[in-house]
Parts: structure tokens; C-alpha cells; sequence
């Protein structure tokens, strides 16, 4: 199975080789990796990586950050589309649930309006749980995502945000978060119960992906996907190219960095929040500095999506997360 280490590694080794025929004048760049050893080639192109230059990584916004939550704030999709545009900002990740009509005429008008303000459509957050016993649950859940799969496929959108579930003990999200996304399992069911569930479920949805082309990342986001080790354990075991990893920085509440930098060799997409005003749900300290070191040190060249979940007015908030996420991945980290 073809996996993202090796194709990091066939990156890396084209970006040496690239870097030393360019440099090497009247020596044919393969006559001399043919004389050296392969502990001699790996510093060359590691040199060559360093000190070649950084390719800023695009900026999104997610609609999720004009979608406040408070009476008055709530802009329609069309609406965040072209305020993402006229913020500055490079893509649009879609939040499934802000979508009042899915109809294929207006997911193309979508499309259409991404395109006309010059902006991809790069993502798409979706929601499904797979965390119950009951197998008609899980089905149910398994076509859904399904159907998100061919939504974004409409869209031209290549991946979509997954999700293990939740148990579902929880009274409500307000009790969830002040237990930092933990809670009781079901009655008489187990962990391992679980990632089986999970891990099987995704499975089924692995050859609509591969399809469509719409890459499943699994997000660190509650449920058996709480930790990066749950969401490393369900990625390693399927082992497809069309599920990965989407990385939000915040939602680890302990060991951030340590569980960002074991994420972000599998990432395909990272959701960025920022808490301008205090957090609506809680507030973190991110360093983005040091966040965009461990991206680029992972190679990551894809999509920062902001998710804006603080009390300020978007309309001063998410301009500010944009200007501070662009310092931040825009310049080479050292």
C-alpha cells in the first residue's frame, strides 16, 4: 500500500536530486549520486530541502467562523464566501451542517461562486458518529458519510473532515467541553469495541472516496479520535492513501505540541482556531510560530483552515486570525 511516508520520501529524494543537477555545473547529476553513499545522499538533499525556498501555505477560512453562534451573526453560505474573498483569503472550507439547501443546483452555485472570487473550495467539515453497538446506527452512519463523499465530489472538493463519534453519554456539548471532550463510555462496551467499529465503518466508505477522489481525513475531535495516538491507531490500521489525517490545533487540551507533531506527518488538511475576545466554549494559548515549525518540519504543504471560535465580532476577529496565521506560515520557521 502506498503510504505518505514513502511519498515523502520520493518528494524529498526528487527535490535533492533537482537541487544538485541545477548546482553542479559540467557534473552530471546522477554520475555523482552514483559516487556516493547513501548516507552522503541524504545530507545533500537534506541540504537542499533547508535551503530551498518556503512556499507559504494557502490560507482558508472555515465557514464555521462566521457562524458564531449568536443571534444576528450568522451570514448564508454565498454570504461567507464572498467575505472570505473580500478578507483576502485564499479557500473556503464548507460546514455541512450550515448548509440549509444541498440540492445539486445550488451546491453548484457554490461552486461557481467560489470560483468567480478566486477561491477554491478546499475542504469540507462533515459529521457522523460510529460509536454505538446498534448495527442499523453504524449503517446508517456509513451512508451518510457516503453521501457526504459524492456532496463534496460535486463540489470539486478533496477532502472532508470525519470523525470517530461520540459515545454519547454526555449531557450536553457545555458538560462535554468542561470535561475536555471527555466522557463515559456506553454501558458494557469497551475501547477496543469501539475502534473496531470505527475502523470498519471507515473501511466501507474507502472505495467511494477512492472514487470520487475525495481524501477522508480523521479528525482529532472527541470520541476515540481525542487523542493522537486514537487517531494514528484507526489511521495505521486501515493503511489507505484515502484516509489520513485532519489536524485541528485546537482540540488537544494537554500535550498539544507533542500530539500535533505525531499528527502532522499524516495531516492532509489543518483546521487553525484563534479565540479573539475569550473562547465561546474555552480559551487556548496557541503559539502558531511554533505550530507552523512543526508543519514544516513534517512537510506539510497544504491548507490552514481558520476556525474563528471566540467572543470578538468576526468582522474584526477573523481578519486579525488571517494577518496572524500568514506571519506564521508564510515565513521559514528555524
Amino acid at each position: 500500500m502506498f503510504s505518505l511516508n514513502r511519498r515523502s520520501f520520493l518528494t524529498k529524494a526528487s527535490a535533492g536530486a533537482t537541487a544538485i543537477a541545477a548546482s553542479m555545473s559540467g557534473v552530471a547529476a546522477g554520475s555523482l549520486k552514483a559516487g556516493l553513499s547513501s548516507s552522503a545522499e541524504g545530507v545533500i538533499e537534506t541540504a537542499a530541502i533547508d535551503s530551498a525556498p518556503l512556499v507559504p501555505n494557502r490560507i482558508a477560512v472555515s465557514t464555521y467562523s462566521f457562524f458564531t453562534f449568536r443571534d444576528g451573526s450568522k451570514l448564508t453560505m454565498p454570504e461567507c464566501i464572498d467575505t472570505a474573498a473580500k478578507m483576502g483569503f485564499d479557500g473556503v472550507e464548507l460546514l455541512l451542517v450550515q448548509m440549509e439547501d444541498t440540492s445539486d443546483s445550488m451546491l453548484q452555485k457554490l461552486k461557481r461562486r467560489a470560483f468567480v472570487n478566486g477561491l477554491d473550495l478546499c475542504g469540507m467539515s462533515t459529521h457522523q458518529g460510529f460509536l454505538r453497538p446498534d448495527k442499523d446506527y453504524r449503517a446508517e452512519n456509513i451512508k451518510k458519510t457516503i453521501d457526504q463523499i459524492e456532496m463534496a465530489y460535486k463540489l470539486g472538493i478533496p477532502t472532508i473532515r470525519v470523525n470517530t463519534g461520540r459515545w454519547g453519554t454526555s449531557k450536553s456539548f457545555e458538560e462535554l467541553m468542561n470535561n475536555k471532550g471527555v466522557e463515559p463510555r456506553l454501558p458494557g462496551c469497551t475501547d477496543d469495541q469501539g475502534f473496531k467499529w470505527v475502523i470498519d465503518a471507515l473501511t466501507e466508505c474507502l472505495p467511494t472516496a477512492e472514487k470520487c477522489g475525495v481524501v477522508l481525513g480523521l479528525e482529532n475531535h472527541w470520541g476515540l479520535g481525542s487523542t493522537a495516538e486514537g487517531v494514528l491507531k484507526i489511521v495505521n490500521a486501515i493503511d489507505s492513501p484515502w484516509l489520513r489525517v485532519t489536524m485541528d490545533t485546537g482540540n488537544f487540551f494537554e500535550r498539544r505540541y507533542e500530539q500535533l507533531e505525531m499528527l502532522a506527518p499524516e495531516a492532509v488538511f489543518i483546521q487553525a482556531k484563534t479565540y479573539y475576545g475569550g473562547g465561546v466554549y474555552y480559551t487556548l494559548d496557541m503559539d502558531y510560530d511554533k505550530i507552523a515549525k512543526i508543519c514544516q518540519g513534517a512537510n506539510y504543504k497544504g491548507y490552514v483552515s481558520l476556525e474563528f471560535e471566540g467572543k470578538e465580532d468576526p468582522w474584526t476577529a477573523v481578519p486579525k486570525s488571517l494577518a496572524a496565521l500568514r506571519s506564521a506560515f508564510g515565513k521559514k520557521q528555524n
